[in-house]
């Protein structure tokens, strides 16, 4: 934390030499060359500073509530996410708490998750949970036909689930079978869950060893009913949702169930409009998703060993976001003005070729700085989109697709996208800040920097900056109005955009303390690192 309205070189015997030579550099107007973490500081290796952009934020305007929800997290019985990943069972030698691997939950618990969607994805729409409950040894197996045909053997199951939420600290989000369930096996799970009422539902759950009920705040009411869970029109859906959610009973009147209807695929915007015309006044969600693939279908990519062309492509299909929230909202707005309803995003994130000598059908993927600026620019967006977007949840938790953490046995290791998603929890439950930047946008089309900004309850402000470029460090002027800051502290992240960490060198990527800033009376001024995201604390 440094002081703010001090000069500089009464600073100098609170910083390490090479910070204060760093500090230094940035006021000269130049990056300094060859720093390391070992010297105290990030290594900044980049060109001279040639551009000054200027960020204006209001601290006493408020624009919404930025919902922790917004950074939520996806597990489904896909590869080693489920199995292996989280669940490893009671007998296990890797240290676990009731079958739950001790590492994983520590790990998860550092970046508060706020919210776990489960079973699915497409798994959703051909799993019945009854098959999940009671003596493990009694369960009935499976074979999970959408991902790689692997036996289910339904060890890891609704009691399992809500263990690992009570554990994360998080809240469930449950996705129903619409596919091929029917509606009393919904309304059943749902009764099972919730209910204390003297019914056979609640009855069995107690003897399955839960006596209380739980709370389950949030339900979706089937997946991808226009693809894998049941190739149905928008309007054959409309009506099912229509009947299905009605028996999502609210067993709690202090406990409400927020429902959550399937919507469109990425552009599908006449999905949106049918299902918010003829089932809006339904539900409290409607969900998109809306995956990052650099090239075809059949052909995406890897997730190493890309060029600087493939860099670009991803993070230009990953800021289209923006556009799809912002056309599917004004869509919603014309039914729910009052923005009711919530944009729950709860699929998205970066998809590439396997790894190779992986089952294709697990899904796994190395991670590196490029899907950690996809993520630090898609939360930004979230963020300025809070009036509409309730909830995200990012595809998936462990090995598969954008994973937070990769695991191989008994080791674990946190990914870039981990450490991102770190640098945001802070702008969880905050108040969005009217904020205006002042830069411009790189050849490529891609912006020179991206920001997002909120207050906490406290007064703190927190600032989340992104530059996408791969050469050059961006100078940034941040004057705060409304407030006058007392100390400014700083993290960050940045690297060479193949970074990343592997089984061999688990930490060569991770957020660290940032100096890369000065301020004074008026304000500060930030520098922040090629392919890098800082996150600012001003108090």
């Amino acid at each position: 934390m440094i002081r703010c309205g001090s000069d500089l070189y009464q600073r100098k015997a609170r910083l390490t030499q090479p910070a204060f030579r760093f500090l230094k550099t940035v006021i000269d107007g130049k990056m300094p060359l060859g720093y390391n973490q070992a010297d105290g500081i990030f290594q900044i290796a980049q060109k001279e500073r040639k551009h000054m952009d200027r960020l204006i934020i209001h601290a006493d305007l408020k624009k919404g509530r930025i919902r922790k929800t917004i950074q939520g997290q996806f597990s489904e019985h896909l590869g080693r996410c489920i199995y292996g990943g989280l669940y490893v069972g009671e007998n296990s030698d890797i240290p676990n708490e009731n079958g739950i691997r001790k590492d994983v939950v520590q790990a998860l618990r550092e970046i508060r998750i706020p919210v776990l969607r489960w079973p699915g994805g497409c798994f959703a729409d051909e799993y019945h949970w009854k098959d999940g409950v009671g003596p493990k040894e009694k369960r009935k197996k499976m074979v999970n036909t959408h991902w790689g045909g692997v036996t289910e053997d339904n060890s890891f199951g609704t009691h399992e689930f809500m263990e690992l939420c009570r554990q994360l600290g998080c809240d469930p989000y449950i996705c129903g079978n619409v596919g091929s369930g029917t509606v009393q096996e919904m309304s059943e799970w749902v009764e099972y869950i919730t209910s204390d009422a003297i019914s056979p539902m609640t009855e069995w759950r107690k003897e399955n060893g839960r006596a209380e009920p739980w709370a389950l705040p949030y339900f979706g009411v089937g997946n991808e009913s226009w693809g894998c869970g049941g190739n149905m029109t928008a309007e054959y859906y409309a009506n099912e949702y229509r009947r299905y959610q009605t028996f999502v009973r609210q067993y709690s009147p202090d406990r409400k169930i927020y429902k959550i209807a399937c919507g469109p695929n990425d552009f599908n915007y006449v999905w949106t409009e049918v299902l918010m015309r003829q089932a809006g006044r339904y539900m409290d969600g409607l969900s998109l998703h809306y995956y990052t693939v650099p090239h075809e279908w059949n052909h995406k990519g890897h997730a190493l060993g890309f060029t600087r062309e493939d860099y670009v492509e991803t993070l230009q299909k990953a800021l289209r976001i923006d556009e799809l929230i912002t056309r599917h909202g004004a869509i919603m707005d014309q039914y729910d003005p009052e923005k009711r309803v919530g944009l729950i995003i709860d699929e998205w994130g970066t998809w590439y070729d396997v790894e190779e000598g992986t089952n294709p059908g697990f899904l796994y993927q190395q991670n590196s700085m490029r899907d950690a600026m996809v993520a630090g620019l898609s939360l930004n967006i979230f963020n300025k989109h809070c009036d509409r977007v309730h909830m995200t949840n990012i595809a998936q938790m462990i090995n598969v697709l954008q994973a937070m953490l990769l695991t191989e046995g008994p080791r674990m290791i946190k990914t870039p996208t981990y450490y991102a998603f770190k640098l945001f929890s802070c702008h969880q439950e905050n108040e969005l800040l009217e904020s205006h930047l002042t830069t411009e946008k790189q050849e490529n089309g891609l912006p020179a920097l991206q920001e997002s900004s909120s207050v906490a309850a406290d007064g703190t402000v927190y600032v989340t900056l992104v530059n996408p470029s791969l050469d050059d460090a961006r100078e940034v002027r941040v004057e705060l109005q409304g407030k006058q800051a007392q100390a400014v502290s700083a993290r960050a992240l940045f690297g060479s955009m193949e970074a990343h960490n592997s089984f061999d060198e688990p930490d060569a990527v991770a957020d660290a303390e940032y100096r890369g800033f000065a301020c004074d009376q008026d304000g500060l001024t930030v520098t922040v690192p090629a392919c890098g995201i800082v996150r600012l604390e001003i108090r």
